[in-house]
């Protein structure tokens, strides 16, 4: 027997281009004498719907959508994953598609309801297995959340499965792909059957689901992985109802795979939304300088226009370097000075400021501006602004409303300014786009004489650590404590994130790669009056 992974890019809604491309991946398939293909969770209307899954003529246009897909597929035994809706109940389904009809249908049993999942609102559980048979072997089919758990594997066991077809739709994260490994292992300890887990591939808005679809055998080896962040149609030859060892990808550097799932965020979401391109700010900083140099790589330079917004504060160097990126680069490069806008707004002020002393108010003042005019290209050309804010200074609030923070999509969000540094080596490492002093600089904001960031928030390397702590592990303040941070700094940090909040539900959606980003898995309120203490 053979059967084929399709590590598929789908588009939430797409309902006729996801079709498409199924049946595009069937036909190849097929073309290779795979018996068996298997698409990943929800595959033809793309993940997650959200609540789109409300709408009852969504499952209309959904069910018509699968009929027509399925008089198109013969020759070939297909599992296609997709919404379902049985009078008034909803289900996350899969069905199985044999000679022109379907054949069977499961629905998930296992409803995720955490961090960035919350299909209990849409849908029901179901508690029936499916299990079919090619070429006398039984394969049960699962999907994504029901293999976190041992009953649903189970259950397509004891209903004689004797491998199990997983779809997913499992978003990346750090290191996501070795608990995926390890949870996997269980169901096949648990079952002693072997496992095929087919994942999507794409940007979705703030997640992206990395595919590095694998296969394990009865023994918990892998004997097959596709590669990450890229479409792919693997086969996997079974014999004696145990699959065939094949191509192994090879694992890759973190910084690899981040600043891909960078890339594929933007690509997917400025291409799928109908951009046709995107703006940024290049300040000469390390951040606009690794934000440029994902566009550029996501998009092509011709998609790209770097904006040069020089200010009296402004460096020499900060003007050549971000010369010198966007000439390694290949993009359109502007410079629009701000002092005379600036100092226009000043004028216009005078009389309300005066007596009063300069402060962070000249300073936003600035950024503010600066924002202003890209806004003004991006409605003049159609092209989306790109922020180049990181989750360092998200978290802190070390950012302007209506200033940096003003644009469409957040490249960084959800990248600590460490990791900053390390993507902007690794990038370098690549073909050097990036000037060695933009990385070796004190950061800084440049708003005012002299500034450097760690005049207002303390070292980048601590501050990185307490937040880890503090936002993606939940961890209190005398968990932090023990692990050698000072109470100073540790309050302060937590303070600065607590009064930020207005500000993060105002910033652009962002890239997710960590198990907790500010946005569908940060969900604390604005008004909130709770403090945290040394206990």
């Amino acid at each position: 027997m053979k059967i084929a992974i399709a590590q598929i890019n789908c588009t939430v809604g797409d309902l006729g281009g996801n079709a498409a491309r199924i049946l595009d991946f069937v036909e190849r398939a097929r073309a290779e004498s795979a018996d068996v293909i298997i698409t990943p969770e929800l595959a033809l209307c793309g993940y997650p719907p959200e609540d789109l899954l409300l709408r009852d003529d969504f499952y209309r246009s959904c069910a018509g959508a699968l009929a027509e897909l399925a008089g198109r597929i013969k020759g070939i035994t297909a599992v296609v994953g997709h919404p379902h809706q049985v009078g008034t109940r909803r289900y996350n389904a899969a069905s199985v598609i044999q000679d022109g009809r379907i054949v069977a249908t499961y629905h998930k049993h296992a409803l995720p309801n955490d961090t960035v999942f919350d299909e209990e609102r849409y849908f029901e559980a179901g508690n029936e297995p499916c299990v079919f048979a090619i070429d006398g072997v039984p394969l049960g089919v699962n999907i994504c959340e029901d293999t976190w758990d041992s009953f649903a594997p189970r259950a397509a066991c004891a209903a004689g499965a004797r491998l199990l077809l997983v779809l997913n739709a499992s978003p990346y994260h750090l290191r996501k792909q070795h608990t995926r490994y390890d949870v996997m292992r269980e169901r096949v300890a648990e079952n002693g059957v072997p496992l095929i887990y087919a994942n999507m591939v794409g940007g979705q808005d703030e997640l992206v689901f990395d595919g590095a679809s694998f296969v394990l055998d009865r023994n918990g080896k892998v004997t097959h992985q596709l590669p990450i962040f890229k479409e792919a149609l693997a086969f996997v030859t079974v014999e004696n109802g145990a699959p065939v060892a094949g191509e192994i990808v090879a694992e890759r550097a973190v910084e690899a795979d981040v600043y891909d799932a960078l890339c594929l965020g933007v690509r997917d979401y400025v291409t799928k939304n109908g951009f046709p391109g995107v703006l940024l700010g290049l300040s000469g900083g390390i951040d606009s300088a690794l934000t440029v140099a994902i566009a550029a790589d996501a998009l092509g330079a011709g998609k790209v226009h770097a904006v040069m917004m020089p200010s009296q504060y402004t460096a020499n160097m900060s003007r050549d370097d971000a010369l010198a990126e966007a000439q390694a680069l290949g993009v359109r490069y502007s410079e629009i000075a701000i002092k005379p806008t600036y100092d226009a707004f000043a004028d216009a002020l005078a009389k309300q400021f005066e007596g009063l002393k300069p402060d962070t108010t000249e300073e936003n003042l600035q950024s503010r501006i600066r924002g202003t005019l890209l806004m003004a290209l991006s409605n003049k050309t159609g092209a989306i602004v790109l922020t180049t804010g990181n989750k360092s200074e998200m978290g802190t609030g070390y950012a302007t409303l209506y200033g940096d923070m003003a644009g469409g999509f957040a490249v960084l969000k959800d990248i600590s300014k460490m990791l900053v540094y390390r993507l902007s080596n690794y990038r370098n490492s690549l073909s050097p786009v990036i000037p060695q002093r933009v990385i070796t600089r004190a950061p800084s904001a440049e708003l005012r004489a002299d500034q450097t960031d760690q005049d207002s928030l303390p070292p980048y390397d601590v501050l990185d650590a307490i937040m880890e702590a503090y936002v993606e592990h939940d961890q209190g303040l005398r968990e932090i404590e023990a692990q050698g941070y000072s109470r100073k700094d540790i309050e302060r940090v937590i303070q600065l994130v607590r009064i930020s909040e207005y500000k993060r539900r105002q910033a652009p959606i962002g890239i997710r790669i960590t198990p907790r980003g500010f946005g569908k898995d940060w969900r604390y309120p604005v008004t909130n009056k709770y403090r945290h203490q040394f206990e």
